[in-house]
């Protein structure tokens, strides 16, 4: 299948009205004109934590939500786009739960990695663990299973034992378990699959353990040939140094575009557009880009090199300070020489903005002028504000850019003039001709930003005051008349 290029919504099952079918109900009355290019549609499989991202199994969906009926329904107006943690599954799941009683001889014990896989003997060696990039303590938890303990490779997880245990990419069974779950999809009318935590699933001693080159290669060649069998698009999650991204499209693989965000936020907070303009005239065009989404704004490994980290410290204090909270890095060696260790900023854009209707919508534009699959994330569809109180209720600093809105309160919402001039501008991109053909970066002082596409007989060009925070478009019309438009 071929992506549509137009703008995407990213949303939680539950975060619009509570579930699939109200979902479906508010895309179908409010935005069918809006998310032309279809719903990311975060984990709505039965899980047992980490907000989705520690599912049971893939073929199911969580009841509380719905059913693949909704699912399918929605899949009929929309591209639906579903996430697979092939990293890890919930260590609730069925597979893991036979291996806790009946240990070795559990039909899915080859899907766990344990620690004899790894080290002689299974004993971990502290030289090896320390070159790894951490997501935790330490990347393995201590289980009792089939009467004698046993110690599993989990990369992620706040508990000890962890939920997420991590599958063994290079077994058989884990493979033929994967094709099962994509065959699902298929048959339930999803168009694209995003690989979650991709870059975790190769373990090999003496490296970090993160995007291990080249066998990451081989595993995504065979993941891809697998989609392209059953025309499922593809859409690895790395967070990992530009490069990688960059590796990644050249060998043909949509990628995210996870350096944007914080450009944007760069040029908005600071009144330059000189490191941004830059970026957009290196940057591969296959991308999705984004400014918001579940966790926060990418910094480290994300920008490494691309950021001095001493105005990176001043950029984050000023989102602290709007009441931003920080996903630190854990291991030493990956931390920046002055200890700089920020991963990601965890806020909404609106607030990181400090609200300002006008400089949040000179950040749309430029998300949606630069090359590339545009989705926004449902609090910044609404120009949600940081939900202190939602962070307090559950101790977890990325649920502050997490609320679940009532039917209610997104037809409040839906009133506001920033929501309105946002809508407007996601129909312009939506619909206007000249973005699917070339894309250039116009010289411009450092104060301002333009960026123009053109198509045969049709062209438009963005231009952002980043003084005064004012957007303006200009476009020829179908007249073929040179058009105004103020964001």
């Amino acid at each position: 299948m071929s992506l549509k290029n137009k703008v995407q919504l990213i949303t939680y099952p539950d975060s619009m009205g509570g579930d699939l079918r109200t979902l479906n109900e508010m895309l179908t009355v409010h935005f069918s004109d809006i998310f032309a290019g279809g719903v990311h549609i975060l984990p709505p499989f039965p899980s047992s934590g980490d907000r989705g991202f520690a599912p049971l199994t893939y073929l199911e969906i969580e009841p509380s939500f719905g059913t693949w009926g909704d699912i399918r329904a929605i899949g009929e107006k929309f591209d639906v786009l579903v996430d697979l943690m092939v990293n890890h599954i919930s260590r609730q799941s069925p597979y893991f739960q036979d291996f806790l009683e009946k240990g070795r001889s559990s039909e899915y014990a080859d899907l766990f990695l344990t620690l004899d896989k790894v080290w002689e003997n299974g004993e971990p060696v502290q030289a090896d663990i320390d070159q790894m990039f951490l997501r935790r303590q330490r990347p393995y938890s201590t289980f009792e299973a089939g009467g004698k303990e046993e110690r599993v490779w989990t990369t992620f997880g706040k508990t000890d034992p962890s939920e997420q245990i991590d599958l063994d990419v290079r077994s058989p069974q884990t493979r033929q378990l994967l094709r099962a779950f994509f065959e699902n999809f298929k048959q339930q009318n999803v168009k694209i699959v995003r690989l979650d935590a991709v870059g975790y699933v190769i373990k090999k001693l003496g490296t970090s353990c993160f995007f291990v080159e080249p066998d990451i290669y081989d595993f995504l060649d065979e993941v891809k040939a697998l989609a392209d069998s059953l025309d499922l698009e593809l859409l690895p999650e790395v967070h990992a140094h530009y490069s990688t991204q960059f590796k990644l499209a050249e060998r043909g693989f949509w990628i995210y575009d996870f350096i944007l965000p914080y450009r944007i936020l760069e040029a908005l907070l600071t009144k330059n557009a000189t490191e941004l303009s830059r970026y957009l005239t290196i940057r591969p065009h296959k991308q999705f880009t984004m400014l918001d989404c579940h966790d926060g704004i990418p910094v480290k490994p994300d920008l490494d090199e691309l950021i001095d980290t001493e105005s990176a410290r001043k950029l984050v204090e000023i989102c602290v300070q709007r009441g931003a909270n920080l996903s630190l890095i854990l291991s030493d060696e990956h931390k920046a020489e002055d200890g700089f260790d920020v991963h990601q900023i965890r806020c909404t854009y609106y607030s990181a903005l400090g609200e300002d209707d006008d400089a949040y919508l000179a950040a749309r534009a430029i998300q949606f002028f630069t090359p590339g699959i545009p989705q926004v994330y449902y609090t910044g569809l609404f120009a949600g504000a940081n939900d202190m109180d939602r962070v307090k209720e559950t101790g977890e600093g990325r649920e502050i850019n997490r609320h679940n809105y009532t039917i209610e309160e997104m037809n409040l919402a839906l009133g506001a003039e920033v929501v309105q001039r946002l809508l407007q501008l996601i129909r312009f991109r939506n619909t206007y001709p000249a973005f699917d053909g070339e894309f250039h970066v116009l010289e411009s002082p450092d104060s301002e930003i333009r960026l123009r596409w053109s198509r045969e007989d049709k062209s438009c060009l963005l231009i952002v005051d980043l003084k005064t925070n004012q957007s303006m478009i200009e476009y020829i019309d179908e007249h073929g008349l040179l058009t105004e438009y103020r964001i």
